[in-house]
């Protein structure tokens, strides 16, 4: 099969998984702007993506893109190296920066995966899987209704070592998008002189705006977890609470 018995058909599946996850990460990076400012908006649209039928045929869904992406993406590294070596993925005239991540785009993925195991055991593993299996999480002795997207979100950046771990994760995205956005439209054949440098800047424009905003949001979280708030979540049927235990919290109130 074409798809998979050419150089050119593997690239192509990286190219078409790589477009379908960058929008899911630009949607996620939207989602999570909506738990700064409407957070029980969030936890409506987090009640929305719960266990029903449509959520989970498109988590199904999402989770064959990402395996398809990284079983095409060791695939292409390993045939890579047979082939050229250590410049495996090297672009001739390329830019410091994006000749480096475009050398590492495995190892790069690699530190996402990393990182995207623990962003799934914090939240999906708590929310999804938990409504799925009928449970809820317990944090310090109270059951947390797994609609409640904002204490889950509090009590993982409660944790010190969850920023730390997110940013860095974030900052290997930067690297590893900013690369494969223009890397895929080359694969279509958007390698001119004119579309290139033009790609280039949209690469770099939305990846850093996208992670940019990823950044902000951890750090604004991690301040609200460990300043003004008590994360622990009041649940009961479908009514959940996060105790307010400053003024500057009132906001974060979340009752359905």
């Amino acid at each position: 099969m074409w798809l998979t018995c050419s150089s050119i058909g593997r690239k192509f599946v990286m190219a078409l998984t790589g477009v379908c996850l960058v929008l899911f990460v630009t949607f996620h990076c939207l989602m999570n702007g909506v738990a700064l400012f409407w957070p029980s908006g969030y936890n409506a649209v987090c009640e929305f993506l719960g266990a029903n039928w449509y959520a989970l045929v498109a988590s199904l869904g999402l989770a064959a893109l990402f395996i398809i992406h990284i079983v095409y993406a060791t695939w292409l590294t390993l045939q890579n190296r047979r082939a050229r070596g250590a410049d495996r993925y090297a672009i001739a005239g390329a830019a410091p920066g994006v000749e480096w991540s475009s050398k590492n785009m495995l190892v790069l993925g690699i530190v996402i995966l990393a990182f995207l195991v623990v962003h799934l055991i914090q939240f999906w593993a708590k929310m999804q899987l938990a409504e799925i299996l009928g449970e809820e999480y317990v944090y310090n002795g109270v059951e947390v209704h797994p609609a409640n997207g904002m204490a889950f979100i509090y009590i993982a950046f409660s944790q010190i070592w969850t920023p730390i771990v997110y940013i860095i994760g974030f900052i290997a995205l930067w690297f590893h998008m900013n690369h494969g956005f223009w890397s895929m439209m080359q694969t279509v054949g958007w390698n001119g002189d004119t579309w290139m440098p033009r790609l280039k800047t949209i690469a770099a424009w939305w990846t850093s705006i996208v992670v940019g905003l990823f950044i902000i949001q951890a750090v604004v979280f991690t301040v609200k977890a460990n300043s003004c708030c008590d994360v622990t979540a009041l649940c009961s049927g479908e009514e959940c609470v996060v105790e307010v235990v400053d003024s500057c919290c009132a906001s974060e109130i979340i009752t359905e």
